[in-house]
């Protein structure tokens, strides 16, 4: 027996594992999953953001054909729960372990050095695409991965968690949490990230990430006919930015405008009337949590109330879009023979989102800036013609009121451990275990988790889970297969004891009953947060029994804290922002940059670093004068271009969603140095300077900074590629390339501006040493 080091060694309560060499390899011998049939293809579709309600077989009057027929012919899990937000959601979901153990207590932004947020799935917890891939499926993983820091995006980096070095044969998708559905800001095939100038005017992204899913499937099936599958197909939608196509917007008109308090109710109704909750289940008043707030429909304007049905008319297109898209995958499963042996799975990574605030925005990356001294003066949304909401022009995001329409009958949103941030729909569909009696069509109100789906799908195709792989002992997982659960209607949940956190908010679930907190960011975490309910007889979470069950409180609240030190939940969220700490060696990005001829656009991330909060100079050499752009970094959510038009210097700067252009005078022929400075001012704001050969040509207004996601596109010389920073511009030239010669562009960041988080500790610092 030989022992290695627990990863977690050291923190309180820790059970220290021991892992003996003569484990069996894998793989082990298998059992056959329906006789001597060929095991069974698996398909994932993971949805970004969905809400309980939005899917027909929960309630929706979105059309769902597609899921119905599935959710008919399969399995709903009514009472199925994940984690608050997308990276933790996946991690589980694809590890069959707690998200913490695997290090994904946050979303993949961050990296400030504590176990359970490393953002990196470690050897010995291999994926369902290893575990599969290993036992002979082919592996396939489109769309959203979200399991790689943003940092370690880029073509640089060692890719060690990219989808193929977990797993997958195939990949095409963004790596990040987001994107712009008509210009992708970095689609990446395999382990390239793709080098694309301009989208096509139809282009859609879900669309083709689907047209990627089916040649796969295709390309297998021409060259083995034998070979099971395993898709990934996670989409982006719906999560925001929200975009759809003008068709499916329009087949929505309308249908929102009485508002999301009839919209709730009209979905409860058919939840009601479908059997989904027990009887004398209660709808909730609207959100009132401070923060969270939900006003009556009828308390608004007719000017708001037509904008805001519209928000929603775009968000009903994206899900109907989904569907259509799951449609014609499943009519290729079906040319091919193959449907009625594929496992299909069809759920959400997290409930509907609040995020979009109280009005929506049409600025999505201005909503979503978190900045604790935001100016007085910082505009949450622009005004844009509704007409162009839903479209490559705008990034909209729908006010919370139809978040808590989406997550009907629950409370709250995304980001909350209370049941609409957690619990979110799950349809299972075979129709070959069906007739082998593995599954018997219906619903099932049994509680399962997210880390269960690893270890069910493994069951359903006759696999066990290995206790070493390549010679390396395995971490034991957290979840428990519901196959029994699947075949028996009244078989008891496989999974009876949940501990879940999301930013300081946490729950536990033991056996019926919840322990929940709303946590207010910054402040002590007390015992007095805890809210106790018995979900069995009231899922909706309305009546808190702490007060009538103090010995349950107390016994729960052990067990919650107990798990958290097992699991490596500590250090909880506190007012200092610690857990949103970056890696020191990052520093290193902010030194200067030269990019030359020719370079490949530069990841987001890495582009972000040479000017986010600080002031910097961006020096260009020309050796001959042209026509076109010069540089450009971000897109119609943010950005900046420089670009030449008629022989005239130019910066297009966009504010959020507001252009604002410089017109720096005539650059003769020949060569020239050009130099843009801006020039970091209190508020978040930007003052560029445009000189031409030592020359001052012009000087901007003051605007405000890029921060957060934006810019979200990174820097381009020669060109304005995929997502336009100005549209007019877009308009009159697409990407317009450079004409003349360009010998270089060189990035010279400068010092933290007055906002920035170094010149606040800078001067705290300064501070404290004068008071001593």
């Amino acid at each position: 027996m030989s022992t290695r080091r627990d990863p977690y060694e050291g923190f309180p309560g820790r059970i220290g594992r021991t892992f003996a060499d003569s484990e069996p390899a894998w793989p082990t011998p298998t059992r056959p999953a329906s006789g001597d049939r060929r095991p069974p293809n698996i398909v994932v579709v993971l949805v970004d953001d969905m809400g309980y309600s939005d899917i027909g077989p929960f309630g929706s009057e979105i059309p769902t054909p597609v899921l119905d027929g599935l959710a008919e012919d399969g399995v709903r899990l009514t009472n199925y729960h994940t984690m608050p937000l997308c990276s933790p959601a996946r991690a589980a979901l694809l590890t069959g372990l707690n998200p913490h153990r695997v290090g994904y207590a946050m979303v993949a932004n961050a990296d400030p050095g504590f176990p359970g947020y490393g953002m990196e799935i470690a050897d010995d917890i291999p994926t369902l695409a290893e575990l599969l891939h290993d036992a002979g499926y082919a592996t396939y993983a489109v769309g959203k991965w979200h399991l790689v820091r943003d940092s370690a995006s880029n073509a640089a980096d060692d890719r060690a968690n990219w989808p193929l070095q977990k797993g997958f044969d195939q990949y095409y998708g963004v790596l990040e949490g987001l994107t712009s559905l008509f210009h992708p800001h970095q689609l990446v095939r395999d382990n390239t990230p793709l080098p694309i100038d301009d989208f096509a005017d139809d282009y859609y992204y879900t669309d083709d990430i689907t047209d990627q899913a089916i040649a796969m499937v295709k390309s297998l099936r021409a060259h083995d006919a034998d070979k099971p599958f395993f898709l990934y197909l996670a989409h982006n939608a719906v999560h925001g930015p929200l975009q759809a196509k003008a068709e499916d917007i329009a087949r929505h008109r309308g249908r929102y405008d009485a508002g999301w308090d009839t919209l709730r109710d009209t979905r409860f109704a058919a939840q009601i009337a479908a059997g989904l909750f027990p009887p004398g289940t209660r709808l909730p008043a609207r959100n009132s949590e401070a923060g969270e707030e939900v006003p009556p429909w009828d308390s608004l304007t007719p000017a708001q109330q037509r904008l805001y049905a519209r928000y929603m008319e775009v968000y009903a297109a994206l899900v109907d879009n989904i569907d259509q898209n799951l449609g014609r995958l499943t009519e290729t499963l079906a040319a091919l023979g193959e449907l009625d042996n594929t496992i299909i799975v069809f759920t959400s990574d997290n409930g509907g989102t609040g995020e979009g605030g109280a009005e929506g925005t049409r600025s999505y990356f201005s909503r979503f800036v978190h900045h604790p001294g935001l100016p007085g003066d910082w505009d949450p949304d622009v005004d844009r013609d509704p007409e162009l909401i839903g479209g490559p022009r705008s990034l909209v995001h729908y006010p919370r009121g139809w978040g808590m329409a989406s997550n009907t009958p629950f409370r709250l949103y995304k980001g909350h451990t209370y049941a609409g941030g957690v619990r979110v729909p799950f349809v299972l569909s075979w129709p070959e275990g069906t007739r082998t009696g593995r599954l018997t069509p219906g619903q099932r109100p049994q509680y399962q988790y997210v880390t269960d789906l690893t270890p069910t799908l493994l069951d359903l195709a006759g696999l066990d889970r290995p206790a070493t792989r390549r010679g390396v002992p395995l971490q034991e997982p957290d979840g428990a297969t519901f196959t029994p659960v699947l075949a028996d209607p009244a078989h008891a949940s496989t999974h009876g004891e949940q501990y879940c956190e999301m930013t300081g908010n946490r729950s536990h679930y033991r056996d019926g009953h919840k322990l929940v907190t709303l946590h207010e960011p910054g402040t002590p975490y007390d015992d007095a947060e805890w809210a106790l309910y018995d979900i069995r007889t009231d899922p909706t979470e309305i009546h808190d029994l702490a007060a009538e069950r103090p010995d349950l409180v107390a016994e729960l609240s052990a067990a919650w804290e107990a798990a958290a030190w097992r699991n490596g939940v500590f250090p909880l969220p506190d007012g200092s922002g610690a857990l949103a700490r970056r890696n020191p060696a990052d520093q290193r990005l902010s030194r200067p940059l030269t990019l030359l001829p020719g370079t490949p656009e530069l990841e987001r991330y890495r582009s972000s670093r040479l000017i986010t909060l600080r002031s910097f100079t961006i020096d260009l050499r020309i050796e001959q004068t042209g026509e076109g752009v010069l540089v450009s970094h971000g897109d119609q959510g943010g950005g900046y271009n420089l670009h030449i038009e008629n022989g005239r210097l130019r910066l297009a700067y966009n504010e959020y969603g507001v252009l604002h252009e410089t017109d720096a005078g005539p650059v003769p022929p020949g060569p020239h140095d050009i130099r843009l400075t801006a020039t970091a001012e209190p508020g978040l704001r930007w003052r560029f300077t445009l000189t031409v050969d030592a020359t001052d040509r012009a000087t901007s207004p003051s605007v405000h900074q890029l921060i957060g996601m934006a810019p979200f596109q990174g820097i381009s010389i020669g060109i304005d590629r995929k997502s336009p920073v100005s549209w007019p511009l877009h308009e009159r030239h697409r990407t317009f390339p450079f004409t003349g010669r360009l010998k270089s562009v060189t990035y010279h960041p400068g010092a933290p501006g007055p906002d920035s988080p170094e010149a606040v500790a800078e001067a705290l610092r300064e501070a404290a040493a004068a008071f001593e």
